[in-house]
């Protein structure tokens, strides 16, 4: 822990010219090779938490991690930007500041996996060859797989929005003050969606701000979701169903958005149940969350990855179920959890020890239990704070009813939860609520 501490003092004391000596550090020859001990694909959330553990552990230039952003967005931020709650530029760090000091960047991305040579080729035509592996790299966002869409989220104070991304954040909060009457209509895709909670959040962020706007009244809310269920976790969506029905939003559920009309201001939907049933609806307020997948140069190695495109790994110990040298943490991975930064957290500390394990020759023993949390936002000061394990049985850190609506819960997500991110997690000093649940609980 000490040892962690002092990375990060010596990393947030690099100078400027430190930063920029490691920004042309970054490789941009083609056809380079590259050797090392651990190479870390993904510099988010996960991929920079468990290389900042293991640069530590492993000495100074033994980690490598190949990232092509300039920036590293904290992304449950997010929401509150949608709804006019933080900015854009709350959300993010230099890439260069946040990456562990120890380890070396590559400012590039993977677009060939060969886990049988022990080898990742790079967009630049690098080799980079490796005794272990982490997968990190998070979810791709298909907005092209919705006819119309791109073309509706490029017109200009448009009505048609998506919080998912840095490039069409900011359209939400505009969108929503500029709405007058009308449908406002909010969706979820028929796909795997990094933190499921999400497009409920800007749901109810934007009914509080048309109530607060004297717009209600005029505004027919809809929500639009291809899930069976408006929760998947009972515990919390007795409580959304009494949320939206004290609202008056209307709940479709398995309906699912496949194309938008933005010269006719119109969304086409579909019965999941019946296909053959389709809808065309006006919109004055379109939130769109996108189709998602694992990005294709992961999903096109088939060794890799499941049927559906994702790291086939076990799901206790986050260790390939073929390869003994590959593991996988957060978004791209298989395993069955809810896909949040909460559930990165938990997984560090696992994938980390295991790896640490299998170096020594020893068998992984760390077991992830599938936590996940959700601060569910209802509005401008409340929050339902659901937290939840494989099962979907609750897994609540306070001693308290978490599926209530709580102000506290609200400023803990605005306020808190943000500096615990970039000053722990990416430090590699947060591996979730785990103790804090048992010390609340009684339970050490």
């Amino acid at each position: 822990m000490n040892s962690l501490r002092v990375c990060n003092v010596i990393r947030s004391s690099l100078s400027k010219s430190d930063i920029l000596v490691r920004g042309f550090a970054t490789s941009n020859v083609v056809n380079e090779n590259h050797k090392c001990k651990v190479l870390v694909v993904g510099g988010g959330a996960g991929g920079c938490s468990v290389a900042a553990k293991l640069s530590n552990k492993l000495g100074e230039g033994k980690v490598i991690i190949l990232e092509p952003a300039d920036k590293h967005y904290y992304q449950p931020m997010f929401t509150l930007i949608g709804g006019g709650i933080k900015t854009l530029n709350d959300s993010y760090r230099p890439m260069a500041k946040v990456l562990p000091a120890l380890a070396k960047w590559l400012k590039d991305s993977a677009v060939k996996f060969e886990p049988e040579n022990n080898a990742v080729y790079t967009a630049n035509g690098d080799k980079i060859e490796y005794d272990f592996l982490l997968v990190a790299v998070g979810l791709q966002l298909n907005y092209d797989k919705i006819p119309g869409l791109v073309e509706a989220l490029s017109i200009p104070k448009g009505k048609v929005c998506s919080n998912y991304s840095p490039k069409y954040v900011d359209r939400t909060f505009e969108a929503l003050k500029a709405f007058k009457s009308g449908n406002a209509i909010f969706t979820y895709p028929n796909s795997p969606v990094k933190c499921p909670g999400a497009p409920q959040k800007i749901l109810y962020i934007a009914e509080h701000y048309l109530r607060n706007s004297k717009k209600r009244q005029n505004a027919n809310v809809t929500y639009n979701s291809s899930l069976p269920v408006i929760f998947g976790v009972k515990h919390y969506a007795d409580q959304l169903w009494k949320i939206v029905e004290k609202r008056n939003i209307n709940v479709n559920l398995r309906t699912n958005l496949i194309e938008v009309l933005p010269e006719k201001n119109q969304a086409v939907f579909q019965n999941l149940d019946k296909p053959e049933e389709k809808f065309t609806t006006d919109y004055e307020f379109l939130h769109v969350t996108p189709p998602m997948s694992a990005p294709d140069a992961l999903s096109a190695c088939k060794d890799l990855v499941t049927d559906t495109g994702f790291v086939n790994v076990n799901k206790d110990t986050l260790q390939h179920l073929n390869y003994s040298n590959v593991f996988a943490i957060g978004d791209c991975s298989a395993s069955p959890n809810s896909k949040t930064a909460a559930s990165v957290a938990a997984q560090s500390k696992v994938v980390y020890k295991n790896m640490i394990a299998v170096m020594n020759g020893v068998r992984p023993g760390q077991v992830f239990d599938g936590y996940a949390s959700c601060p569910l936002v209802t509005g401008y000061n409340t929050c339902i704070l659901a937290e939840f394990d494989y099962s979907l049985t609750p897994l609540e850190t306070f001693p308290i009813d978490q599926s209530k609506e709580r102000i506290s819960m609200f400023y803990m997500k605005k306020d808190i939860m943000p500096p615990l991110y970039w000053h722990m997690l990416l430090n590699g000093l947060w591996n979730g609520p785990g103790f804090a649940r048992k010390l609340m609980h009684f339970k050490l």
